[in-house]
């Protein structure tokens, strides 16, 4: 392999975002993913298309109905910069479906309740076809060449000359466990920093206050699971409810519509169990308490979905960490992004969402990050997409 100039790890929204953001500048550059499709921690249930298929391989402008297995959501009047670069792919974005009341569960001895519902400001946004299409769309933007899934980074190595990256073959490739090394003068990590610290040797060490700093630094979603159940139709808005609830009994403790702009309703839940307790239980049951649970907040047509999905993050190796099965589910404080002493000046740079000063754990995270981290490279990028906005007030998670 060639010695290039740029080596980006993860294809997650961030690493995917830096190609584009380097092939802009006609820079080249090898991206490495570890798991057999693009996307990270965005992942979509497609039901008109044959779910083994790569994300590669998918058409959105043919297939729009995507119920999001990761983060759902974005605003616009507080991501300038996530807002841009989906109008400039031109990707096509609907309003998340509040209207009506909501249902509230709050103990096992009383009936659910009815009651007011309410309308996030400003309003939660989705992309028709799901996050994955933000994915597809930089996807078909870059060179595919530059671009290389089933490989697990296992160690990176500073030399006089340049970065060895060392990755091994994903058992899911014909050459499991063959060893690949790869050359380039400067790492993007686009992966968490906690996973970056746990799954990657680096020779020579990092500083350790940074290690440390990165190992602390919660990962976004990675405790976390969703149920996603669908149906031939939206049935609740005929009895004018939003299909929000909330509950205090569960498994799912915040429930929101999944529905597609046209055809399919759905429901989907944040599950307030416990990552261990959910380990514990196989997802067959687990389904069926959160079928149970759909009865009883929005009638007995909840019983038969004609699809369920069930993704548990704190499962995913290539997400979560054993510390994150434990973590309070919050939102991280970006920790520093680069090395500041030793042999790792100027050549490392984190460029994951968590490394987002702005919306760390968000999409727009990924974004700004990534752009940030890119243009830190010192290449002559412009400053098109640069954004000084912060969270709003009040922001529900993605």
């Amino acid at each position: 392999m060639q010695n290039l100039p740029i080596a980006i790890i993860g294809g997650g929204l961030s690493g995917l975002y830096a190609a584009f953001l380097l092939e802009q500048r006609g820079i080249d550059y090898i991206l490495l993913e570890a798991r057999d499709r693009l996307g990270g921690r965005i992942a979509v249930a497609k039901s008109s298309v044959d779910q083994n298929a790569s994300r590669q391989s998918v058409d959105n402008e043919k297939s729009n109905d995507g119920f999001d297995l990761g983060p759902s959501w974005f605003w616009p009047e507080y991501q300038p910069q996530l807002i841009s670069l989906i109008e400039k792919l031109n990707l096509p974005r609907f309003a998340q479906f509040e209207d009506g009341d909501m249902m509230v569960e709050r103990t096992a001895n009383e009936l659910p309740v009815r009651t007011q519902g309410y309308q996030s400001s400003p309003p939660s946004m989705r992309l028709v076809g799901g996050m994955a299409a933000l994915i597809d769309a930089l996807y078909a933007r870059l060179n595919p060449t530059r671009i290389i899934t089933g490989q697990i980074v296992k160690r990176v190595i500073k030399t006089d000359h340049y970065i060895d990256i060392e990755s091994e073959c994903s058992a899911e490739q014909m050459t499991a466990g063959q060893i690949t090394t790869y050359h380039a003068q400067h790492v993007l990590l686009a992966l968490p920093p906690r996973l970056a610290a746990s799954n990657i040797k680096f020779e020579p060490d990092l500083p350790q206050p940074l290690i440390t700093e990165w190992q602390e630094t919660a990962t976004w979603m990675a405790p976390h699971a969703k149920y996603v159940a669908v149906y031939e139709s939206p049935f609740w808005r005929n009895q004018e409810l939003s299909g929000s609830a909330r509950s205090a009994i569960g498994p799912l403790t915040e429930i929101h519509d999944a529905s597609l702009v046209e055809g399919n309703g759905a429901l989907f839940g944040f599950f307030g169990v416990p990552a261990h307790v959910r380990q514990s239980v196989s997802e067959m049951e687990l389904k069926a308490h959160c079928r149970a649970q759909l009865v009883r907040l929005f009638g007995a047509q909840a019983e038969t979905p004609t699809a369920e999905y069930l993704k548990d993050w704190a499962q995913d190796s290539l997400t979560a960490t054993p510390a994150d099965a434990s973590g309070s589910g919050q939102h991280a404080v970006a920790p520093n992004a680069k090395p500041n002493i030793g042999a790792w000046q100027n050549c490392l740079t984190g460029s994951a969402s968590e490394w987002s000063d702005a919306f760390p754990g968000y999409i727009a995270g990924a974004i700004d990050a990534a752009h940030k981290a890119v243009q830190g490279l010192d290449l002559g990028l412009s400053d098109e997409l640069s954004s000084s906005a912060s969270l709003p007030n009040r922001i529900v998670d993605e």
